[in-house]
Order: C-alpha cells, then structure tokens, then sequence
C-alpha cells in the first residue's frame, strides 16, 4: 500500500508538465484511481484487523464434545463480530476450546460434526439478514437437515426502531429448532449495543462454561438499596434454603429508576463477606460479577422482593449472589441493585386467561404476575408450581391459598416430587390436565414459564408442543401468548 501511494505522489507531479485540456481529463482519472486506492487500503486493513481479533481461534472445533463451542457471526457493521470475539475469549479463558466463524463459512458438514453453536446474528434494514449470512439463509436454510445432535443458542442484535426488530435471528432461530436442535437458552435480543442484554448473554456464558466468576463485561449502574426483611421459607427441606429477601431504595422512591413490572429482573452487586482478622485486608480484590434475580413483587408492594435459594460451591463455599444476599449482608445494610427491564416476560395486557407454570425460585416471577392480574381484575389465571415436598417447600403457600379462595386464582395444581414413590414432576400434571389446558388455549390462553431451564423448561416446552403442535406454541411465542423466564 505505500507503494501505491508513492505512485500516486509521482502522478500528481507529472500531471503539471501536461498541457492544459489533458490535465483535466488526467485529474479525473486521479482521482478514480485514488478511490480505488482507498478502498483498496480500506479492505486489507479491515482483513488485518480481523486477523488480528481471531488470532487464537480456528474456525471450526477440533472435534465435536461437551467442551468445544463453535461461535458464528452474522455482522453488518462488524459490532456482532466483536461480540463473537469477546465471547470466545470469555469461553476461552474458562478453559473450554474455541472457534469462530462467520456464517457465510457455515456449511450443512460443519452443522454436521459440530455439537455446541452460538449464534450472534445482526438484522439490517427492515428484518433483512447481512451481507455474509446471505449464503447460509439461501443454501442452508431452504433445506431439512438433521440437528437433532446439536445445541445453539442466539444472541440477537438490533434496533427497535425498526419494526421486524431482530426478524433474522428469530428466522434463523426458528429454523434450527424445526431441524430439532436442541436451545441451551433462550434467545436474548440486544437493542441497539444494550449492555444490560449482553450481560445477561455473558451470565449464560458462565453457566454454559461453569465458569460464573468472571468478571462482568460492563458494570451496571447500580442504586443504592437497603436490605430490610430475610425469611426462610422452607426450614427442615431437603432442599437448599430458600429465602424471601426484600429491600427498600435508599432514596425517594418516587424515581422512575425504582418502578418495575411483573417479569423485570433485578440485577444484585454482590459484595465479599466481612474478612476474619487472619485474612490479609491489604490486598486489592477484583470486583464481583452482578447476579440476577426475578423480581416477585409489585411497586405498590412498596418494596422489591426476591426469592432466593442458597447455593453452595462444590468445596462448601456459599455462592457470590446467594451467600451474600441470604448470609453475609446484615439487616439495614445498603446493597447495590439495579432494575433491568425484562420485556420478554412481562404480563400480556389484555385480559387472556393466564396459564403459570414454574418450579421452585421460579415461582417469584410468576408470584409478580400473579399480583398484577390480581390488580388488574382479570382473575382467570390457572397455577401450576412444584417442588420437592409440601410440607417444607410450598413457598407462599398461605398467599396462594388465598388467592384460590378469593378467586384470583382460577385453577391451582400443585406437584411435589418427593411426597409419593414414584417421583411427579410438573410436566406430569400438565399432561394430566392437557384436555382443559387445550381448551384455554383455543379461548386465546397465554402461557408463561419461569424457573430451572434444565429439566423443568425443556420438559415442560416438550410436553407443551406434544399436546398443542409446535407450530401453534411458535404462533403464541410470535403473538406473546408464550412467554419464558428460565435459567
């Protein structure tokens, strides 16, 4: 390239010895070559720097295993393949084997030999995918291929502003489980670069690796909160702890920062337990990475509850978000929280019946749900919620009898898994109630799951698709009459 600019230096020169009707005619034929110089430059530099940002990185696993991700790129403007490298580097640094490829290199081979994908598609225009996805949209997608060995999941990026808002992921994504691919988790859609979506990719990323220490991508603007009820919800189960954890903002709670619906998430800064007098104080720690939390109350609750279960590492050790939240943080002690908008899960605004399925903590986002149908007056709602045994680990239970007597809640069906020989899990009951749960359905039912993905959501998503056709449940999902909060 400094070759190509020295020529065009001696160009320039040369063109001032030339009588004066050529010099025009020379000048636009400069400048044309001075274009194509530039996009010349332009185009290797960009080659350069993506050689740069994949170094370290092959572009297909070596072999397909539980350990090796291939991560795939649809980008418009270069920011979905940034976000590929900064994935593969966190994967990386977990200690798991890596490789990138943009989705123009994908092929029906590599779909074939490849166990783990994550997808990270842009969407251009009005729904349109990239220019480099054109390939796979035309040549893959048109065909029926076997996936059912595969795992993906989608991170979607895209602007709001635009009606079809991420329309090629969701083709891509719908593609891929009509191939039978199995989702590690939901898709999650970025809106223009929101840093909050894209922790939430990087908090899946960590449960994906087994790695949830890592340090967050970007900090959240946190508020400052006060720590003012810790109950115990389950004492004697079998079961971790479960506490109610409730808290209160530090300042006037009028603030639009402090307002949230039904099926918002609450992201928690969690802080180190207070240091013995032998540990060493004098040396820096890293900071903590945020962890996230269903919201189970309303605003008019006046004050944000959670229901969280104690974790605890395979040494012994209490987890980062539930040690500190259920242990090491005292009563009156500001905590730092902030509320990210959820809008996948919020409550459908018309008055459908309301099918609720969870189990264990996932009965907090539906617990919001249930408040705010309640506030509402739409009081057809039907709950199904398990958990291990009634006795100990019926959560709230007092609250949900009485919103069966008082007619908030419709129908309640309960599943504890321990409480008979053989083991009964949610799924079993939905299956035993399939002729009613069809019969909401076609009278226009929304159905929102919250709680564990492994197990419960899969299962439950399966029997649901068995009993109503998975082409119906795309339609809820397209319609947001089926919702999920799963994790």
């Amino acid at each position: 390239m400094n070759r190509i600019c020295l020529a065009l230096t001696l160009l320039c020169l040369a063109s001032f010895f030339l009588p004066s009707p050529a010099q025009k005619q020379y000048s636009t034929a400069l400048v044309a070559i001075s274009y194509l110089s530039f996009c010349l430059q332009t185009l290797r530099r960009h080659k350069d720097e993506l050689a740069t940002q994949h170094h370290g990185f092959g572009a297909e696993p070596n072999q397909a295993n539980a350990q090796n991700v291939l991560i795939a790129y649809a980008s418009q403007t270069g920011f979905a393949e940034q976000i590929a490298v900064k994935t593969a580097q966190h994967l990386q640094d977990a200690g798991m084997s890596v490789a990138v490829s943009s989705l123009a290199a994908i092929k029906a081979e590599t779909l074939s030999k490849t166990s783990r994908i994550l997808f990270i598609l842009s969407t251009t225009g009005e729904g349109d995918a990239p220019d480099n996805a054109a390939s796979f949209t035309r040549l893959l997608m048109s065909q029926k291929i076997d996936l059912s060995h595969l795992h993906f999941a989608v991170l979607a990026l895209g602007d709001r502003h635009y009606q079809q808002f991420c329309a090629f992921a969701h083709r891509v994504d719908l593609w891929l489980k009509h191939q039978h691919a199995h989702s590690l988790f939901d898709m999650i859609e970025v809106d223009n670069g929101d840093e909050a979506a894209l922790r939430h990719w990087q908090h899946y990323l960590g449960l994906l690796s087994g790695h949830t220490e890592m340090a967050d991508w970007s900090k959240p603007a946190y508020q400052e909160w006060i720590l003012t009820e810790r109950e115990l919800l389950n004492p004697g189960s079998l079961g971790g702890p479960a506490y109610r954890i409730a808290c209160v903002p530090e300042q006037d709670a009028g603030s639009g920062e402090y307002i949230w619906q039904a099926g918002d998430i609450a992201e928690i800064g969690p802080d180190y337990p207070p240091q013995t007098a032998n540990e060493n104080t004098s040396e820096e720690r890293p900071a903590l990475p945020h962890r996230e939390y269903s919201i189970s109350s309303l605003p008019a609750d006046g004050k944000l509850e959670l229901l969280v279960r104690q974790m605890r590492r395979p040494d012994g050790s209490l987890g980062i978000g539930s040690g500190w939240l259920t242990a090491h943080a005292e009563i009156g002690q500001s905590i730092k929280l902030r509320i990210r908008e959820n809008r996948n899960f919020h409550t459908p605004s018309q008055d459908h019946p309301l099918i609720l399925i969870g189990n264990g903590t996932g009965l907090a986002g539906l617990r919001a749900h249930i408040k705010a149908r309640a506030a509402r007056g739409h009081l057809r709602n039907w709950l199904f919620f398990g958990e291990r045994n009634e006795a100990h680990d019926f959560f709230h239970s007092q609250e949900i009898q009485d919103w069966q007597a008082s007619g908030v809640l419709n129908k309640l069906n309960l599943c504890f898994s321990r409480d008979q020989a053989q083991r009964r899990y949610v799924q079993h009951t939905l299956q035993e109630q399939q002729a009613d749960i069809v019969a909401w359905v076609e009278e226009g039912a929304a159905i929102l799951v919250c709680g564990s993905l492994q197990g419960m959501a899969e299962d439950v998503h399966q029997t649901l698709s068995n009993m109503l056709g998975l082409d119906k449940l795309e339609q809820m999902a397209e319609s947001g009459l089926y919702k999920r909060d799963v994790y």
